[in-house]
């Protein structure tokens, strides 16, 4: 902003004397001055690190570039650093570092590159290969990866995702996944590390990954209240926001509690897929209605940048009734979620 009224008031008393064609390029200029300088805030630099073949790519491609897992197959390897922008929650930018995990490159990262790597960074997401038979090296890596992040950007989060867990039998998978947690957090020391079993082949990528961006999330409680509010309103069991591209859940409010802890997530990865099969056939995913003698569901396009689930156990509530409520509450909700982005 500063800038944007130095070029103002250096260039306002001799406008008159430039070419039309100067005067564009000055307004041209002063546009991308404020894109980048007032818009920084919003971005939020994310570390997506790990050893070569642990699954990076494949979790990042399903999450935000919309693959099924068996199309994961036919990635590549990342070479370096791929970096990639998205838009979350409307002005809220994942800004995705991508790290290729040969061994070449994560000496370079902790060498050559460590400013330019760990500087300014939100959030650490490192991922381990749950059949990797180098877990000592795989450990040193991530102590590397704690100490640089300690230097640079001492108040990131961290959060480690145990990955291919569908590889390990089901009844070893709790203690495994129990013991790979204590290593871990015994190498983190003091600092405070989130670790979450995951795979490409069920709901917990999903449950891993809506943690991760509520954590990036600024005055989330404001968002819980108004939504407990609402849950209490339309007397319902539970409500769920999710976000459009992803359907990955922001916030819920829950009044009559579930056994299912990964309700939410299972969910999201069916909706998410049925979604992308309307896509595919030329049709748009507007709203969805689900009703036996237990419960009736509810998703609805709700914000701009969301959808809204709404669980009901007494069955006699009427459909308009919900959906009278939830378009009275999308002005406050959009209201709400845009000063939530930001």
């Amino acid at each position: 902003q500063a800038l944007y009224l130095v070029l103002f008031f250096s260039t306002a008393s001799t406008v008159r004397n430039y070419p039309r064609s100067l005067f564009f390029f000055y307004i041209l200029l002063v546009s991308v001055f404020n894109s980048i300088f007032c818009n920084e805030k919003m971005k939020q630099k994310c570390l997506l690190m790990g050893k070569s073949g642990s699954g990076k790519t494949s979790m990042r491609s399903i999450i935000f570039a919309n693959f099924v897992a068996r199309d994961t197959m036919k990635l590549g390897a990342t070479i370096n650093v791929e970096q990639s922008q998205v838009r979350f929650l409307g002005d809220l930018v994942l800004n995705l570092w991508d790290c290729g995990g040969q061994e070449t490159f994560m000496e370079n990262y902790f060498e050559s590159q460590r400013d330019h790597i760990f500087r300014n960074v939100e959030v650490l997401i490192y991922v381990f290969d749950i059949e990797s038979r180098e877990i000592s090296k795989d450990l040193a890596y991530y102590q590397s990866c704690l100490k640089a992040i300690s230097q640079n950007s001492t108040n990131a989060k961290i959060f480690c995702l145990i990955h291919k867990m569908d590889l390990v039998p089901e009844d070893k998978r709790d203690s495994i996944f129990r013991q790979r947690q204590a290593d871990i957090e015994k190498i983190s020391e003091k600092m405070d590390v989130e670790c979450f079993r995951t795979s490409i082949w069920d709901e917990t990528l999903y449950k891993a990954w809506s943690s991760i961006v509520y954590s990036l999330i600024p005055s989330v409680g404001q968002l819980e209240r108004g939504l407990a509010k609402f849950c209490s309103v339309c007397e319902a069991d539970e409500v769920v926001i999710f976000e459009n591209a992803t359907f990955l859940v922001i916030s819920h409010a829950t009044i009559k509690p579930h056994e299912d802890e990964h309700r939410f997530e299972k969910i999201s990865n069916i909706i998410k897929q049925f979604k992308l099969s309307c896509g595919k056939s030329n049709a748009e995913f507007q709203n969805l209605e689900v009703k036996n003698s237990n419960f009736t569901a509810f998703v609805d396009a709700f914000t701009s940048n969301t959808y809204i689930m709404v669980i009901l156990s007494d069955t006699t509530v009427q459909s308009a009734a919900v959906h009278l409520n939830i378009q009275a509450a999308r002005p406050y909700f959009e209201k709400l979620l845009g000063r939530t982005s930001v």
